[in-house]
């Protein structure tokens, strides 16, 4: 269900580009994502970016996987990176990366890293030490658990996209059982942690730390299908490197998302709608809350 509101708050914030603007005007944009068996997620998230206005997308992966994403989609740049034998980012790749991530200017992680020991340490490592802004979306948030305090120790901006499981594997308790404790548990975290923090699901809230929440209402029952947050992970950076506030980025994406899921259902129906469909009427949807 489209949002009067929502939309007049994008197209206030959201201007349109001048006539001598630069690819770097729309950010330079580093997603840390994939590995072995699991690329698909770095290529939707990486090219999502660019669908969401991105100016520079550099898509960070695996050694290992390097050959396959580099054929995936042109526009987007590929940066292999050390690999554990198993296929997924190594720790030891943590100085390299960290170089790299001061010359972006927001960088998200965690779309298809899978979890081996030691790229979970590599992950809590860059979220305490990176010099600009994250978005932490599925695996990277995996990395958290049991050790949520690392949040404590990142000072820069940041936003984290759980889906439920991600969200009670990463900070404990039960799995809200309502909307009610699903705004709850949202705010209580964000306020905790002062991170912003985008709960998917049914009407996916959107909480931050100074106490401000959204709830999305677009979006539909065929999103949930495997991919779709990765697209998600994707938008927000984009918009964070368009030089959005991280809960702007993170409350604008979620609509924007939901909404591109809603033509794509009318297109191809809620049970046959895949993560691809939203990358493809993503540009839609920007074009009808622009106008």
């Amino acid at each position: 269900m489209r949002d009067p509101e929502i939309e007049r708050e994008i197209r206030k914030t959201w201007p349109p580009r001048p006539r001598r603007a630069h690819k770097t005007d729309f950010g330079r944009i580093f997603i840390l994502a994939g590995s072995r068996g699991l690329t698909g997620a770095a290529a939707l998230s990486s090219f999502a970016a660019l669908r969401a206005g991105g100016g520079l997308v550099t898509l960070g992966c695996p050694d290992k996987v390097y050959t396959i994403l580099a054929r995936r989609h042109p526009e987007v740049m590929v940066r292999p990176f050390p690999s554990t034998k198993e296929g997924t980012l190594s720790e030891n790749g943590f100085s390299e990366i960290i170089r790299f991530l001061r010359t972006q200017d927001v960088a998200a992680i965690g779309p298809g890293l899978g979890r081996h020991t030691s790229t979970k340490r590599l992950v809590r490592r860059l979220l305490r030490n990176s010099p600009i802004p994250l978005v932490v979306d599925a695996d990277g948030v995996n990395a958290l658990e049991g050790k949520p305090e690392t949040l404590k120790a990142c000072k820069g901006e940041m936003v984290l996209t759980p889906h439920p499981g991600e969200f009670v594997r990463a900070f404990g308790g039960r799995r809200p059982a309502n909307d009610s404790e699903r705004k709850k548990r949202a705010l209580e975290v964000a306020r905790k942690y002062k991170k912003i923090l985008v709960l998917k699901g049914y009407r996916t809230v959107v909480a931050s730390p100074a106490g401000k929440m959204s709830i999305n209402p677009t979006g539909n029952p065929g999103m949930a299908t495997g991919g779709t947050g990765d697209v998600l992970t994707g938008i927000i950076a984009a918009l964070i490197g368009q030089r959005m506030s991280p809960y702007e980025s993170a409350k604008f994406g979620v609509y924007l998302h939901g909404l591109a899921g809603d033509l794509a259902s009318k297109a191809v129906g809620e049970v046959s709608l895949v993560a691809g469909d939203l990358l493809d009427y993503l540009p839609k949807s920007i074009q009808m809350v622009l106008k």
